[in-house]
């Protein structure tokens, strides 16, 4: 579904260009749940492939939380292409998405146990709770194989 533009050229420019690319606001929710529960990790950690968010060494698990209008989360209203510029978009999305499965095939031939959290799941106070116990439940079963 098209998404028109309601901002100047420039607007959108200078609001794209303050989009952080760490220490969002979902990875700080997702990490102070993690510390609150006692898991310690590396956060950002350049030296894996994909620069995971969150990488819990303990477990061999490396925690993505993406923003789904970048990664194109499925199935989201977040997820929506701008009307303008259409192909620019589609190539820029596309180019993530490839990205990101493959970063994500890499760390699993590493033995590496991979999560993906999306937005959309901890920015509602009545999705996140059930969210972060789930991934604390990932985590755990993780536990349970090694």
């Amino acid at each position: 579904m098209p998404v028109s533009d309601v901002l100047t050229r420039e607007q959108r420019h200078l609001n794209m260009s303050h989009i952080r690319g760490k220490d969002t606001k979902p990875e700080e929710i997702v990490r102070k749940y993690l510390f609150s529960k006692g898991y310690r990790y590396r956060k950002n950690d350049s030296r894996y492939p994909g620069k995971p968010d969150i990488v819990i060494p303990k477990y061999r698990t490396m925690i993505f939380v993406h923003g789904c209008f970048w990664h194109r989360h499925p199935g989201c209203r977040y997820a929506a292409t701008p009307s303008t510029n259409r192909d620019f978009w589609q190539k820029k999305f596309d180019q993530n998405v490839a990205r990101d499965r493959k970063v994500q095939e890499q760390l699993k031939a590493d033995g590496w146990h991979v999560i993906v959290v999306w937005e959309c799941e901890i920015s509602r106070k009545a999705d996140r709770e059930e969210r972060l116990q789930r991934l604390e439940r990932q985590i755990r079963e993780i536990q349970g194989e090694k």
